[in-house]
């Protein structure tokens, strides 16, 4: 039932009662806006739609998303963290590490948030601070009216009929370039022995174009079918899909690497009771679904993903969710720098 045919039904039927009931409840965070960092375009737009509205409607509770550069906004945040900028802080899992090495954010319970019952297992990397709310994965792609023979795994980039064709993300970005773990495990490796991925790197070397150093460079260059094949996200992909662009994406047997995008309580905010109710909302099915709705990308929780939804997402299933591989965050950051110098040794010869 829509709120404002409840209003006119309980003010014919309680008219003295209710009135007074639902403008309490309506009100319950009038006054309050509650900050948070965005990433601007269709992402911040999904969270207003399924989170932020609902809560005003509900409560009077007002939200408002800066956008900005994450990386920026962590350093911005951990400046300020006495009179911190932001309420709420979202972070991909890369970032979660440096905000829990400068102490800025507070653990989350079902104490104060139920829903996070609803997270699915393995879901949530850093025991009780967070919530994931939203998940890419990097995933072989190829575009099948020029690759007839499909792509099956991270290290297929190098080969031979594909000369000349394949781009890959930069390597700067630590969550983007997880392709590299995919290497490395998919040949024996890990995250402590990179070793394999070089190897594959250096057999891939002619097939390579360019290291995309943004997603809309790569998704320009798909477009402009300069590359048939390469490394990217799987959200990604599909925007490349819903464009008429034919890019499959890979499952690749040996499984996959995901990021999740955490929302965070930050300490210091002076809205507890506010920001916990956003955090609820968040994990509701109408929030959930919003960025699935938007963009495709993953969930976190056990909603009930609709058909027309559930089709163009690389995690649809338990199945496919126990492909997602764990990634040792700080061990794969602390090896950023032999990584990037490697990697650029390889390239540059």
């Amino acid at each position: 039932m829509k709120r404002r045919t409840f209003l006119k039904l309980a003010t014919a039927a309680t008219a003295v009662l209710a009135t007074p009931y639902v403008h309490a409840r309506s009100n319950k965070f009038a006054g309050i806006t509650l900050r948070v960092n965005g990433f601007g375009g269709a992402w911040d737009e999904a969270l207003m739609k399924s989170v932020a509205a609902p809560l005003d409607e509900k409560y009077g509770l007002k939200v408002q998303f800066i956008a900005a550069n994450q990386s920026a906004d962590v350093v911005k945040l951990i400046a300020n963290k006495d009179n911190p900028p932001y309420d709420l802080f979202q972070a991909d899992s890369a970032l979660m590490v440096e905000l829990l090495r400068a102490g800025i954010i507070q653990e989350i319970g079902t104490t104060d948030v139920p829903k996070v019952r609803r997270i699915l297992p393995n879901f949530r990397e850093y025991d009780g601070y967070g919530v994931p709310f939203s998940v890419y994965t990097v995933v072989p792609v190829y575009n099948s009216k020029y690759i007839k023979q499909p792509l099956t795994s991270y290290s297929d980039i190098a080969r031979a009929d594909l000369q000349g064709r394949v781009v890959i993300p930069a390597p700067t970005f630590d969550a983007g370039n997880l392709y590299f773990l995919g290497l490395a495990e998919e040949n024996g490796g890990s995250v402590s022995d990179m070793e394999p991925a070089y190897k594959i790197l250096e057999a891939a070397k002619q097939n390579i174009v360019a290291l995309a150093q943004t997603s809309v460079a790569e998704i320009q260059m798909f477009q402009n079918e300069e590359v048939y094949a390469g490394i990217f996200f799987d959200g990604r992909a599909y925007e490349l899909r819903s464009k008429d662009t034919p890019i499959e994406t890979v499952v690749p047997a040996k499984g996959f690497y995901s990021v999740s995008t955490y929302m965070n309580v930050v300490k210091s905010m002076g809205h507890p009771e506010a920001v916990h109710a956003f955090a609820e909302q968040l994990l509701s099915d109408e929030g959930m679904l919003g960025l699935p709705r938007a963009i495709r990308y993953g969930v976190t929780t056990d909603v009930k993903l609709p058909e027309e939804i559930r089709k163009d997402l690389l995690l649809d299933s338990p199945e496919r969710n126990a492909l997602k591989k764990k990634v040792d965050w700080k061990r794969w950051i602390a090896g950023r720098s032999a990584r990037l110098e490697r990697v650029n040794k390889i390239v540059r010869t």
